[in-house]
């Protein structure tokens, strides 16, 4: 290393320290200055010659003049000008010793994680340097070598060395494929390429949340070849141990068609390319590691490629399909051409109905516009067989939207993944036409019968029939009718000739048509391939470029324009649009691409496309979302009155009975108020009136609420920048943090240290004649970052408290009613008795509730003769609602259920703080639980707490962040959380703090 040290500071004039880095025959050094500046010392094997080198050069320099921004390093060329030397090394061989700038960042090889945009970055900029290629030239480009992908088939010579029968079966099918398609790979213009984007040689760097391109590198496998070669080269390394390579290489192809536009028959070859690609890296690799069996770098990569060669045995025809797609080219042959015969010839089929579709109204299932089905899970037929109910019109057709996101796909068939939040398959590929069973349906054109099947699995066709087309010209497309009569089984085969107009089935009932209300599916498909007799009716929304181009709108059949049937979900870019015009800038979004939400049940949630995703923040639905319960309350009540407190319910009375059921009996009397905020504002006035002072304690960081009173106590939002500050009646105290505050976890004592910070704050109120009114804190402080008090904190607080003449007040609007599964409210578990308890939010489940409970005494104390009223506090729907939530947590279980779930999932959760670094603390019981993040150093980790939120949300799990430095992710699911979602939060954070690892 002293050597090339010397060399790089007698010729350059740098002096740096040197680490080698990996390579297969030349040496490479990164230099690094003691002022951070650093490049790349290049000493090329002994025996290479000039040439390599100079086409290196020449081809870097030549990309730097066409495209200045392309991610390529620069050569530095010594004080004299020169750009390559030729030196001896410490054995005395003469090398080339060249020199390039160092890029940023690491190899794509060991960075995670690599996102479809990171993936397009990357072929867009692969496709920007063969673009400035193109017309560059050089003798050394003609090369004979193995790495010549037109040039593999020497494989074919070296399969003996592959020991295992199976994989050398696959090697020889590879290339059998291979050279099927020699003959049109030779025919295509053949260009300069880089020939090498593999892993290793893609740099990536870390942004704020996510990974960008920062370079390419390694030019030294240039040759002279058809560019699609260059493109399979990189894909087959970018697919390597990808979960979804078929997203990916869609990803990368379109970066790089966008740059540099392919042509179909290009694109058709990339799949047996790719494959032969990695067919020629480990036979290579298997042929060196037997003549270097101790050199790692031979084999690096052979594990990923087998791996991926023999699980993905990828159709053809269809991955060209959806790679044509993502370019946005025909996914056939032809496929363009059909489409503007069925534009020209709209207005001419038969009627598919019978009669003309034009003034049939359209019943919208949408995820925006429909409540099918009740569970997005699961779809009874006694729910199918009424589907759409509501747009019948005395027997008249209706049709049903194509391109329209819908739940009512709701069985595990339709998920792409083991979990409910999984990607799944949820928009409509078809017009729908309802219409009663047995009504006939004729052929729009001639056809031919493709496939004539019964189909009787659950929610499946049941009868479904597909017909194939030819255009004037010849060109082929296929036809879908789903949902129909079995009968046709009787009379009918494929083969058999179906003319224009005629009568060729009949839509069956739920007994025959999978368990649907009656209606006809009707599909346009412009290939089969790959989907033979089995099309999928529903697409994924992330895969909607490729399955609207494979089965595009068949409006024009109908006779009906394509934005007649054409559902459009709301556009989320307007609605956020319309939110900042008309909105304040402080009303916050979550996640730097905010989610737009329409559906939800139980503990999971719907964007306008259907997407699933596993609500693990929100605590508001405490018993889940869109309980059946909660509907039938508030129907109920609406359909009867809703009224306030000025009349006699016996709902207001009951609510109060079922509240004061869960409270120790000091506790009588009950304010029903609108929200925790009100209920806090409220217990300042109650404290108050009751001891006659004015001054509060709480906890630094703690939040109750946003009125002025509630503000004034809320640290978290007075000691904002630009916040009102400190008022002087308000008097803070440190939070009992035993993980990061000044006592710490091995303190026998803490919490009674803590318990005394209290003291001077209420030396303070006294001197200035405020007195003591209260001490408030959140129970458990939420926003302080999910903060578990040592055992006897609250005990030791209260009592001094109540010596200065103050009442205490437990909020508990994050921790009540069942979330921390041992004990019912906070309060319980520290074995504090408060004088006013406060209850927000998850008491209503969503409707606006809040309660405060207190003693007779204190509330008589505030019955002053001045009336306290609240509109909407204790409305008759409210306290039905209310009680109806406290009932369900008694009925099914929920606190039970926060227990266990919650113990398995701060087991887990604790495993994960074993395994990384990066996990300074996990706490919490039940259901409100805490991980803060840190750096090596302990520093709160704000960066690294934003990175794994957004990449959860990315995976489909909400969780949220708190703490001062929001380092904390927080994690309070409704109490219906079952152990899948469990085991899914644990699955995902561990695979996302991997990545975060990675930096």
């Amino acid at each position: 290393m002293d050597h090339w040290k010397h060399v790089l500071l007698t010729h350059w004039g740098i002096d740096a320290q040197l680490r080698q880095l990996d390579g297969e025959y030349d040496l490479n050094f990164l230099a690094e200055t003691d002022t951070g500046d650093g490049c790349v010392l290049k000493a090329m094997r002994p025996d290479c010659e000039n040439w390599l080198v100079d086409l290196q050069i020449k081809a870097m320099d030549h990309i730097q003049e066409k495209a200045p921004s392309a991610l390529i390093p620069r050569i530095i060329p010594t004080p004299d000008g020169a750009r390559v030397l030729h030196l001896a090394d410490q054995t005395g061989a003469q090398r080339l010793i060249w020199l390039i700038e160092r890029l940023p960042g690491r190899c794509y090889a060991k960075a995670a994680p690599k996102t479809e945009a990171l993936i397009h970055q990357t072929g867009a900029a692969l496709g920007q340097t063969a673009k400035a290629l193109q017309d560059f030239h050089h003798d050394a480009l003609q090369r004979d070598f193995k790495w010549d992908l037109m040039q593999a088939g020497w494989v074919e010579d070296e399969l003996s060395c592959i020991a295992q029968p199976d994989r050398r079966v696959l090697i020889e099918t590879i290339h059998a494929e291979f050279d099927a398609i020699k003959p049109a790979l030779d025919r295509l213009p053949k260009q300069a390429i880089h020939n090498d984007a593999n892993d290793y040689n893609i740099l990536v760097d870390r942004g704020l949340l996510d990974l960008s391109l920062s370079g390419l590198i390694d030019f030294g496998d240039m040759c002279a070849a058809p560019r699609i070669c260059d493109v399979a080269v990189a894909a087959a390394y970018l697919v390597l141990d990808h979960p979804n390579p078929e997203a990916a290489l869609a990803a990368f192809v379109s970066g790089y068609h966008a740059e540099y536009p392919l042509t179909a028959a290009e694109v058709d070859l990339i799949w047996p390319l790719l494959r032969m690609r990695l067919a020629v890296s480990v036979v290579n690799s298997t042929l060196m590691a037997a003549d270097n069996p101790d050199d790692p770098y031979v084999t690096i990569s052979q594990a990923p490629a087998w791996r991926f060669l023999e699980t993905y045995d990828l159709h053809p025809g269809l991955l060209s399909a959806r790679l044509r797609a993502a370019c946005g080219l025909p996914v056939v042959d032809g496929a363009d051409r059909v489409m503007a015969w069925l534009d020209q010839e709209r207005g001419n089929f038969a009627p598919v109905m019978g009669e003309d579709l034009s003034d049939a109204p359209l019943g919208s299932l949408s995820v925006e516009h429909s409540t099918w089905p009740q569970n997005p899970f699961h779809m009874p037929l006694s729910e199918a067989a009424r589907v759409g109910e509501e747009f019948e019109d005395s027997g008249r057709i209706w049709l049903g939207y194509y391109h329209e996101p819908r739940l009512i796909y709701a069985e595990p068939a339709f998920r792409k993944g083991p979990w409910k939040a999984s990607d799944r398959r949820t928009v409509h590929l078809a017009v729908d036409a309802f219409a009663p069973a047995g009504a006939p349906l004729y052929a729009p054109y001639d056809g031919t019968v493709f496939v004539a099947e019964n189909r009787t699995g659950h929610l499946d066709y049941g009868g479904v029939i597909i017909l194939s087309h030819e255009t004037p010209e010849g060109d082929a497309f296929y036809t879908l009718y789903g949902h129909l009569n079995p009968e046709f089984m009787n009379r009918l085969q494929p083969g058999d000739v179906i003319v224009k107009g005629a009568a060729f089935c009949q839509l069956g009932d739920a007994n025959q048509n999978g368990g649907w209300a009656p209606h006809v599916h009707f599909q346009l498909a412009l290939t089969t391939d790959g989907i033979e007799a089995d099309w999928p009716g529903v697409g994924d929304p992330d895969e909607m470029y490729m399955w609207r181009a494979i089965c595009p709108n068949p409006a024009a059949l109908l006779n009906l324009s394509d934005e007649h049937v054409c559902y459009r979900p709301t556009d989320k870019s307007k609605v956020l649009d319309g939110r900042r015009a008309h909105f304040g800038g402080n009303l916050s979004l979550t996640y730097s691409d905010p989610v737009m939400l329409v559906r939800g049940w139980k503990h999971h949630l719907f964007d306008e496309w259907g997407r699933p995703y596993l609500d693990a923040y929100n605590n508001v639905p405490h018993v889940g979302h869109a309980h059946p319960r909660i509907q039938a309350v508030a129907a109920d009540q609406l359909k009867r009155m809703n009224s306030n407190t000025r009349y006699l319910h016996p709902a207001q009375t009951a609510f109060a009975d079922k509240i004061l059921s869960k409270l120790p009996d000091q506790f009588e009397v009950c304010f029903f108020v609108n929200s925790g905020t009100e209920a806090n504002e409220l217990a300042l006035r109650l404290a108050r009136a009751h001891t006659g002072a004015k001054g509060m304690v709480t906890p630094d960081h703690g939040y109750h609420g946003n009125t002025n009173a509630a503000v004034a106590i809320s640290a978290y939002k007075f000691n904002k920048p630009g916040g009102i500050g400190k008022a002087d009646w308000v008097e803070l105290v440190d939070v009992a943090d035993d993980y990061r505050g000044t006592f710490k976890r091995d303190d026998p004592d803490r919490a009674q240290k803590y318990a005394d910070l209290v003291d001077p704050a209420i030396t303070a109120l006294t001197e200035r004649g405020q007195g003591v009114a209260g001490f408030i804190a959140e129970t458990f402080p939420s926003v302080g970052g999910q903060i578990i008090p040592p055992k006897g904190y609250l005990p030791a607080v209260y009592k001094k408290i109540r010596a200065a003449g103050g009442v205490c007040i437990a909020d508990e609007v994050q921790t009540g009613l069942g979330r921390l599964g041992d004990y019912y409210f906070g309060f319980e578990h520290q074995g504090a008795l408060p004088d006013i308890v406060v209850m927000g939010k998850p008491i209503g489940n969503g409707h606006p509730l809040g309660v405060l409970v207190t003693t007779k005494e204190i509330a008589q104390s505030f019955d002053n003769g001045i009336e306290f009223f609240s509109t909407f506090g204790g409305s008759t729907l409210s306290c039905r609602i209310g009680k109806e939530v406290l009932d369900i947590v008694d009925d099914e279980g929920l606190q039970e259920n926060a227990q266990q779930m919650g113990s398995r999932l701060i087991a887990g959760l604790r495993a994960l703080e074993a395994k990384y670094d990066c996990v300074g603390d996990v706490r919490g019981m039940g259901l409100f639980l805490g991980m803060e993040l840190i750096h090596p150093d302990g520093r709160e980790a704000t960066e690294i707490c934003q990175f794994i939120k957004n990449r959860m949300r990315d995976h489909r799990i909400l969780i949220g962040s708190e703490g001062p430095k929001d380092n904390i992710l927080k994690i309070r699911p409704p109490l219906t959380i079952e152990a899948e979602d469990v085991d899914m939060i644990l699955t995902v954070l561990d695979k996302v703090l991997a990545e975060a690892s990675q930096g």
